[in-house]
């Protein structure tokens, strides 16, 4: 009788195989997501430049109007607290005759191409890249909304300071088929002193 030996096959088994595209499929899967969170902050970017400039802009224009003494220090508080500056959030529009956004007495913009009359627009350079050119294109901010909140500081003792106010100003704006607003917030003090 004649013994056989039986040698095993170098290789891979079928579960090896499947651990390691298993293995594959995770990694796989991590690089879309993370490329997929990138282009979604891509997209974003332009609307979150826009809304941290309103921001800043409206917080500039009420220092601005205090150091020129265009309003009283009386004055930079909300409607409420018998200030000019509305209550609550307001669509972004442009400023009325007193120069200053979200007051009472803001107006729709008017046309001006290729922007719309009513909502604040921006204008961004064409398919040319150059601004100023008969194919700049307008970004209506019809989605933008902007909150200025003017408070009260409290002194160590508990009692209102008569110099200081502290300004919350918020934008906040949505994107695409998303219904939960993105905000972007500055805060600052101000005093009555120039």
């Amino acid at each position: 009788m004649r013994k056989t030996k039986v040698q095993a096959q170098a290789g891979f088994t079928i579960i090896e195989t499947m651990i390691a595209i298993a293995i594959m499929s995770v990694g796989i899967m991590t690089l879309v997501a993370a490329f997929a969170t990138a282009v979604g902050a891509t997209q974003n970017a332009q609307e979150n430049l826009i809304a941290r400039q309103k921001t800043l802009e409206a917080m500039e224009s009420i220092y601005t109007a205090r150091n020129t003494q265009q309003v009283t220090f009386a004055q930079i508080a909300n409607t409420t607290s018998g200030g000019i500056f509305t209550s609550g959030q307001t669509q972004l529009m442009c400023a009325g005759p007193d120069g200053l956004v979200n007051t009472t007495d803001d107006v729709s913009c008017p046309a001006n191409l290729p922007c719309a009359a009513g909502p604040e627009c921006v204008v961004l350079p064409g398919p040319d890249g150059i601004l100023g050119t008969a194919d700049d294109k307008a970004l209506s901010l019809a989605n933008f909304t902007r909150q200025i909140q003017i408070s009260n500081v409290l002194n160590s003792d508990g009692t209102t300071n008569q110099t200081l106010k502290q300004i919350q100003v918020t934008v906040g704006y949505t994107t695409g088929t998303s219904t939960v607003p993105r905000i972007y917030t500055v805060d600052g003090l101000i005093s009555s002193f120039r």
